[in-house]
């Protein structure tokens, strides 16, 4: 049995779990997200942090939010991307960012130990 709790999602996670459903398309154009409430309880976070999330997907253009009302899927204008499109470039680009963030710390490393292996610069 796991006597460690289970770690509890962060807004910046919220927003990539969504984000990952707009793409797979459970949540398209219109389509209302969950209620902040009831999905803040559901994973066990506060409110506050379900709302960031939507925020992050707002300031992505992925939703819009309505007052009093919820918080939509953006159903874009002639021309723009569709919400699923925009959420898959953006799941390409943050797995992008993750390989040249490691491919840098590679050449870091790599300059570490060609310094060491010189000496002392003069």
């Amino acid at each position: 049995m796991n006597s460690q709790p289970k770690r509890k999602p962060n807004a910046r996670e919220i927003a990539a779990r969504l984000r990952d459903e707009i793409a797979a398309g459970t949540f398209g154009p219109g389509d209302r997200l969950p209620g902040g409430r009831a999905y803040a309880k559901k994973l066990g976070v506060s409110l506050m942090t379900v709302q960031n999330a939507y925020a992050q997907l707002q300031e992505d253009g992925l939703v819009e939010g309505v007052s009093g009302s919820g918080t939509y899927v953006r159903d874009p204008a002639a021309g723009e991307p569709r919400p699923r499109d925009s959420a898959r470039r953006l799941n390409e680009l943050q797995a992008e960012v993750e390989r040249v963030s490691t491919e840098l710390a590679g050449l870091v490393e790599r300059v570490q130990q060609l310094e060491r292996a010189v000496g002392p610069s003069a």
